[in-house]
């Protein structure tokens, strides 16, 4: 992730509505892999066996529909996300615990309007400002901005980063 008032670009990897935990990694390898650099090259498998070829580190963005990490509250799915190289998900709603997990490790989620945004747009996400550009087709959409100690996490790395720094829990 970019410093400087959290912005964040990447590409867009597309996918649909309702994508549970399962589908973001497979349950067959929960107690199988415990390395998460080896559990995360198969992400999303189940979707498409070459999701991970599509991953480029640092520079990727999930773009989902409806009801993103849905299901049981498997905290390797936003794990496996973060390690695979994805430096954000935008979908139109997430399911609670696993926005609430995604944001205690320190990976970046957007809700807002996926419908217009096309696999491979180059897109800019101004946490700050609550702005999502769409560079390739030159538009943008406003995203409500995250509360100051959300973002605070996310500088950090996750809710463990935060408190083995600044010993305490970042103010609400």
């Amino acid at each position: 992730m970019q410093e400087r008032g959290l912005k964040i670009k990447g590409q867009a990897i597309k996918l649909g509505d309702n994508i549970n935990t399962d589908l973001i990694i497979s349950g067959r390898y929960k107690f199988a892999i415990t390395d998460m650099k080896e559990l995360s090259k198969h992400i999303m498998e189940d979707i498409d066996p070459a999701f991970s070829a599509k991953i480029v580190s640092g520079k990727s963005i999930i773009v989902a529909g409806k009801n993103f990490g849905m299901g049981s509250s498997r905290e390797q799915a936003p794990l496996v996300i973060k390690e695979s190289g994805i430096v954000a998900v935008l979908a139109k709603t997430f399911a609670r615990i696993f926005y609430r997990n995604s944001f205690n490790i320190g990976l970046p989620l957007v809700e807002t309007d996926t419908d217009k945004i096309s696999e491979k747009d180059l897109l800019e996400i101004d946490l700050d400002n609550g702005i999502v550009k769409n560079l390739t087709k030159e538009a943008q959409a406003k995203i409500e901005p995250l509360p100051s100690f959300m973002q605070e996490l996310l500088r950090e790395g996750g809710i463990v980063n935060y408190y083995k720094k600044h010993r305490k829990l970042p103010q609400i």
